[in-house]
């Protein structure tokens, strides 16, 4: 028995395919097979030997399977200093302990109150913060709070706000509870992630227009959680201050923005 196949940019040999291949006068190569093999396998789209010798439409002639199938998994070096490079990223933010003096709700939008937050500067900070379905006005008043403070200034609703509240929360962000400094931190005190050497090793923060334009707080942000201890992590590293870690209230394993 003869069976013929034939790849004709990316069209496959069928019988609807024969009157126009033999109208075109096109020359067919031939391979032979054993009598004993049914020609519908032969002709399915997915047949290796039509895969591996012809474009098809089900398949891009880009996608290598082999390769794929047997790349070697990434290594710890390559993991290691993926982790290192999250960490580097983290110390070019300026983090630090914030005590807010004020809160009030904001007059042109619903959803946002405005505090006045003391970061250890000759004056207070001006911070907006969607947290107006998460907690009531009275729990921010001389609250202490952790301050991400170099971003870029953004105008909310005709207020600038320059800087933001740190907050973990649930996965359905039904539940919001602010991140709190422990007893005997002051306001404007740095916050660091890990030893106390790593303290000491910490560079300056980067600038606001270096955060914003190297996405610095996004390439980290992904990486904070709580643990199961409620303590505020950047991967196996500990949010520290000098009188001890950063924790929220309640929240486990939750996302920090």
């Amino acid at each position: 028995m003869v069976a013929a196949t034939v790849g004709l940019r990316g069209l496959s040999l069928c019988t609807l395919s024969l009157p126009i291949l033999r109208s075109a006068k096109i020359k067919l190569p031939i391979h032979s097979f054993p009598t004993s093999r049914s020609l519908k396998p032969l002709f399915s789209p997915f047949n290796p030997t039509i895969l591996r010798g012809f474009p098809s439409f089900c398949a891009s002639p880009d996608v290598n399977v082999e390769a794929t199938a047997t790349a070697p998994p990434a290594t710890e070096a390559e993991n290691s200093q993926s982790a290192d490079d999250i960490k580097n990223a983290a110390n070019l933010l300026d983090i630090r302990v914030g005590r807010i003096i004020k809160a009030w709700r904001h007059e042109e939008a619903d959803s946002l109150y405005v505090e006045e937050v003391d970061v250890g500067e000759p004056e207070p900070r001006i911070i907006c913060s969607g947290l107006v379905k998460y907690m009531p006005l009275d729990l921010l008043q001389d609250a202490k709070v952790v301050v991400l403070a170099n971003l870029k200034p953004r105008n909310m609703r005709g207020v600038k706000s320059c800087g933001m509240l740190m907050a973990a929360s649930d996965a359905s962000h039904e539940t919001v509870e602010l991140l709190m400094p422990p007893d005997g931190t002051i306001p404007g005190e740095r916050i660091w992630f890990g030893t106390e050497d790593d303290k000491d090793s910490q560079p300056e923060p980067a600038t606001p227009n270096q955060v914003q334009k190297k996405k610095i707080w996004e390439s980290v942000q992904p990486h904070l959680k709580t643990d199961a201890s409620c303590t505020a992590m950047l991967g196996e590293y500990l949010m520290q201050t000098s009188a001890g870690v950063v924790v929220c209230k309640s929240l486990k394993n939750a996302n920090i923005s």
